[in-house]
């Protein structure tokens, strides 16, 4: 195997101060999560309900372990506990009987969006850091 050329001081300084944007970021948005009643997986889960990429604002099980890169069982859990906090709401569908969606209800609705809007600030310093960044 040939030897790579150690990156160099400006490659890692580059992806350090992406990470700490990063982190950054992350902390803000477990806070924001906090303070708008739920918890910062359950802030996850809206998100990625909410924003599902065919904007439907409905996601499956399935869709959101393969999502978040957990096992099946471990969404499940985390969406029934949601759904025991009346954030989110199963709607089977029209279309296949074996298929059954999550939407957020109407408290998922209002709680997910005063977590995103006070993260508005800080979605924007990570999109001028991350602009700014040659990785």
């Amino acid at each position: 195997m040939p030897l790579r050329a150690s990156p160099t001081a400006q490659d890692a300084a580059n992806v350090a101060e992406f990470r700490v944007a990063l982190r950054r970021f992350l902390h803000h948005t477990e806070a924001a999560a906090r303070e708008s009643g739920i918890t910062p997986r359950w802030y996850l889960l809206l998100l990625l309900i909410k924003g599902a990429s065919d904007l439907s604002e409905r996601s499956t099980v399935t869709e959101l372990a393969e999502q978040l890169q957990l096992a099946q069982s471990s969404v499940t859990e985390l969406v029934a506990r949601a759904e025991q906090a009346g954030l989110v709401r199963r709607e089977p569908s029209t279309d296949d009987a074996r298929v059954v969606y999550l939407k957020l209800t109407d408290e998922g609705e209002r709680r997910f969006a005063q977590a995103f809007e006070d993260l508005a600030e800080e979605r924007r310093a990570l999109r001028e850091a991350v602009a700014g960044l040659e990785l």
